[in-house]
This record gives structure tokens, C-alpha cells and sequence, in this order.
């Protein structure tokens, strides 16, 4: 599923989103709280510098450009210096304004929060100052801003809605906004407000409320996955939407769709340092995922990605495109997963390759595993960050003149011995007698084998070579071979001539199943 769901991000292009919602100025002052006020009995907090953030819908807007998506912002601001600054705050990360109003009757909505520190550390928020107008738009501004919309609606391939309830997403911008999409076959995703009325919403294409939010409009607690679904289906059903994703934290997304199809897809266990923004970057992924026309359940697995990256950030951070690819792979390290066929490994590659990393590769039979392959293993992948392992095929083996008898264990079997290795990262299976298709297919950065080969002895230097890439020797421990354990094995060798610990003389019984089994 990993090399599916990368697949899928590095097919997401740049399309053009617009946002639509409530902008929020986030405005952080720090200091030492190190003393109490002479003037009452409050904490004095020492200023020592400032700093602005996005947040809101406008922090949708900035997660959209950081999945390096075309964003176009349509809100209303006031005419004040907080306005300023969050319009050139969005001009600065290339979001589209044009569809940003000025109010001259509200303020921008502004939270300020006052971070202090005990003794240079431990910050902890002491206060926060908010700054807003919770009235709904005015009808000639509403007017406006639905004019704005419809005048670029089709510039864009998805319409994100974030819902803060703070007065712009007033019954008519939310309805004509809707509408006009769905006349040009644009999805629309919402991100709801916690009080908000969902019949506001209907008709479209998605909506992602968390636990409470669902709680809020269905009445019904979510203690379960059931309750998820059955909320999830009764909002689907009332308001006509295509897809609910119930978000729930720690469990994942129950995802819900009008044609009563019902899932949950779990998120893997991380740390969490920080939940702010994970709403944020769910609808965020989702839309962009939309505007690709991805199907709802990877959309769900994406989302979940993203949203868990954010929760191990402390603060509102951008979640990017390579950050996910990396999880994706970081999350791909279980033994089925790391055994495919070229074709998926060389996807899973090609986006390594993308992260900077260097490919090391090897090839061989890998008959009975052994200390001197797990040595060389280990020697190979501290020469680079992916250690891919070419494997021959059952029948690529007899090919080689091994004997009868050989291989010992199936090449499933091998594969996934190989797998279990924490030095192995990859494994593929090769038919030909020789791992050429598999360098061609996968271009290493670095071919090594262990044993006693020299370098001009490593089958595929050539091709290596001849696109720039190394070729490399590594030891071996001498003594220890494949053919050697078996003739141990089936004591075809004296304990005085084992030259590892294997000496302990084996009875007529075991030698008859060692032959069986070879």
C-alpha cells in the first residue's frame, strides 16, 4: 500500500485551490515571567520579541502552498494594521489575494497569546487576548465576496471551506459558493464550525468534522467506531453530502459516503507533541487530494499521514510532499512490505532518490543465511541510506551449477528471512541468471558483494559504471560458506575440519531430514 499512496503524491501536480473562510492573524508575545506586578498580584511578563503567524482559514491557505498547490484566498480582513500584516503575510508565501476584502466596519481577527517563561524556560501560556467580530457579514460585503468567487470559480479545481465561525461564512456565501462550484464540477470540501448550521453545507462534496464537532450536530456521542459511522451516515443522508470524514484523533478517519459505505482507516501510534493545526492540515491534504480526483479512502490514508505528522511538530507547521514520501517509507519497514517486484521497488526508490538518499545494492542466492551474509549486509547498508537486496529465483539458482539439491529453502522463504533483516530495506526476486535487469531497472548509486570477489569480478560493474555509478568490494569471514554449513550439515565434514562452531556431531536420524529437506 506505501508505494501506492506515493504513487499517488507524486502524481498530485499543482493545481489551483481557493479557500474560502475565516483568516485569523496569530500574533505570539514572549518573555521571562519572573516576577510579580508592585501594581497587583499578577505575574509581570517581560517582553522580548514578537511574532506573527497564519491561522485560520489563512493557515489552510499557507498548508496548501506547502503542499506546493496554487492557492487563491477569498475572506474578509479589517482596514487596520492587522490586516496588513496578514495580507502581506500571505502575499509572502505567493497565496492569490484578490479575493481578500477589506471590512471597514470589523476588525481582523486577531489572537493574541502571551508565551512566558520561568527562568529562560518551560514556556507556558499565560494569557490570551482575542480580537474579533463573531457578526455576520454585512449583505453588501457577502455580496461582494460572492462576486469575487464567481468571477474566478473557474480558475480553480477545488473550493476548501474552513468555518471558524467568526461571520464570513454567512448562509449566502456559504450556498452561492456552493452552488456555482457544483454548476462547474468543482468539489467542495468544508472543515466545519463548531456551532455551525450544517444545513448551510448541503450539497457538498465533503465535510471533515472532528468528534465534537460531529457530537455538536448530530447530538450523539462518538465513543466508537460504530457511533462514527452512524453519525457520519445520518449527516451524509440530511444534508446530501458525498463523503464525511469523522476525524478521531489517536483512531484515524471513519470515512462514511452517501452510497452507505463505511470505513475506518486507522493511523499509526506517534508522539504527540501538539495538536494545533491537524484539522487544518487534514482538510488541507484532502483538498489538494480532491482536486486530483483521488478516490475517498486514499484520500483518508493521506490525510492520516499528514495530520500525524503535524501532531509530532510543536506548533503550527507546514507538512510537505517529501516529509509524507519519507513517513511512507519510514512506515514500510514491516517484512511483508519490504519484499515487491521491480516495477514497486523501483517506485519506492525513485522517491528515496527524491529525498537525497543513496542506494546501495546487492545480489546473490542467499541459500542458507548465514553470519557472513549478515556481516557483509551490514557493511553494505553503512555505505549508503537504502540497502536494496537482488535475490535469485529458485530457478535462476539451479541455474548456476549449485547442485541438485539447492536451493535448500523456497524463494518466498528466503525473501523474507532477507526482509527481517533492520540492515535490509528492500528485497526483489530475479528469474535471469544474472541481476542485470534489476541494476538497469533500479541504477544503485553503489553495487557491493561480499565474500571473496574483487571488483572486476562483480557481475553488472559495467552497467553500474557506464551511468556513473561505483562498484565495491567487502570483506568476508573467512571459513564461512553456504556450501561448507551444509556438508556440516549432513556431516560430510569432520569436527576437526568445520572451521565455525558446528562441530557437534549430528545422529543418522537428523542427517536423514537435513537429506529430505534438501
Amino acid at each position: 500500500m506505501s508505494y501506492q499512496l506515493i504513487d499517488l503524491i507524486q502524481q498530485l501536480g499543482h493545481p489551483k485551490i481557493l479557500v474560502v473562510g475565516d483568516v485569523i492573524l496569530d500574533r505570539y508575545v514572549w518573555g521571562n515571567a519572573s516576577r510579580i506586578s508592585q501594581e497587583a498580584p499578577v505575574i509581570l511578563l517581560s517582553e522580548d520579541h514578537q511574532e506573527t503567524r497564519l491561522g485560520g482559514a489563512a493557515n489552510v491557505a499557507n498548508m496548501l502552498r506547502g503542499l506546493e498547490v496554487n492557492v487563491a484566498m477569498a475572506g474578509v480582513i479589517g482596514s487596520d494594521h492587522d490586516g496588513n500584516v496578514l495580507r502581506e503575510s500571505l502575499e509572502s508565501v505567493e497565496v492569490d489575494c484578490d479575493c481578500l476584502l477589506v471590512d471597514e466596519e470589523r476588525p481582523t481577527t486577531v489572537k493574541e497569546r502571551l508565551i512566558g517563561r520561568a527562568q529562560n524556560r518551560h514556556p507556558h501560556q499565560m494569557l490570551r487576548v482575542d480580537r474579533e467580530s463573531r457578526e455576520l457579514l454585512s449583505p453588501p460585503m457577502a455580496s461582494a465576496l460572492c462576486k469575487k468567487i464567481e468571477d474566478s470559480i473557474t480558475d480553480y479545481s477545488a473550493v476548501l471551506i474552513s468555518d471558524y465561525s467568526k461571520g464570513v461564512c454567512t448562509p449566502e456565501v456559504l450556498s452561492r459558493t456552493i452552488q456555482i462550484a457544483k454548476q462547474h464540477g468543482i468539489p467542495v470540501i468544508v472543515d466545519p464550525g463548531a456551532s455551525a448550521d450544517y444545513e448551510s453545507y448541503r450539497g457538498v462534496s465533503a465535510i471533515t468534522p472532528n468528534r465534537l464537532e460531529t457530537k455538536l450536530a448530530t447530538g450523539h456521542d462518538i465513543n466508537s467506531t460504530s457511533d462514527a459511522f452512524d453519525a457520519g451516515g445520518q449527516l451524509a443522508k440530511k444534508f446530501d453530502l458525498d463523503c464525511v470524514f469523522v476525524t478521531l484523533d489517536s483512531d484515524g478517519i471513519a470515512v462514511v459516503t452517501s452510497d452507505g459505505g463505511q470505513e475506518l482507516f486507522p493511523t499509526r501510534k506517534r508522539e504527540v507533541y501538539d495538536i494545533t493545526g491537524a484539522g487544518d492540515m487534514v482538510l488541507a491534504t484532502i483538498g489538494v487530494g480532491m482536486a486530483a480526483a483521488i478516490e475517498w479512502g486514499d484520500l483518508a490514508r493521506l490525510a492520516n499521514i499528514a495530520g500525524g505528522l503535524e501532531v509530532e511538530q510543536i506548533g503550527v507547521v507546514n507538512i510537505t510532499r517529501q516529509q509524507m514520501i519519507a513517513d511512507l517509507l519510514h512506515g514500510s519497514r514491516g517484512t511483508d512490505q519490504k519484499v515487491g517486484n521491480l516495477e514497486q521497488l523501483s517506485r519506492q526508490i525513485e522517491a528515496r532518490r527524491g529525498l537525497g538518499q543513496r542506494i546501495v545494492m546487492t545480489n546473490g542466492c542467499f541459500d542458507v543465511l548465514h553470519v557472513g551474509h549478515v556481516t557483509y549486509l551490514e557493511q553494505a547498508a553503512r555505505e549508503g541510506d537504502c540497502l536494496v537486496v537482488a535475490m535469485n529465483s529458485d530457478s535462476s539458482v539451479r541455474t548456476l551449477g549449485k547442485g541438485d539439491d539447492r536451493p535448500v529453502f523456497a524463494q518466498e522463504l528466503r525473501a523474507r528471512m532477507l526482509a527481517a533483516l533492520e540492515a535490509v530495506d528492500y528485497v526483489t526476486i530475479f528469474e535471469e541468471s544474472t541481476p542485470h535487469a534489476v541494476i538497469e531497472g533500479l541504477k544503485p548509486d553503489l553495487l557491493v558483494k561480499g565474500g571473496t570477489y574483487s571488483e572486476d569480478e562483480i557481475v553488472g560493474r559495467e552497467l553500474v559504471e557506464a551511468y556513473g555509478g561505483k562498484v565495491k568490494a567487502l570483506g568476508e569471514i573467512p571459513g564461512v560458506s553456504t556450501t561448507d554449513i551444509l556438508k556440516a550439515l549432513r556431516g560430510e565434514l569432520t569436527p576437526q575440519s568445520i572451521p565455525f562452531s558446528l562441530a557437534t556431531p549430528i545422529d543418522e536420524v537428523e542427517q536423514q531430514e537435513i537429506r529430505k529437506a534438501g
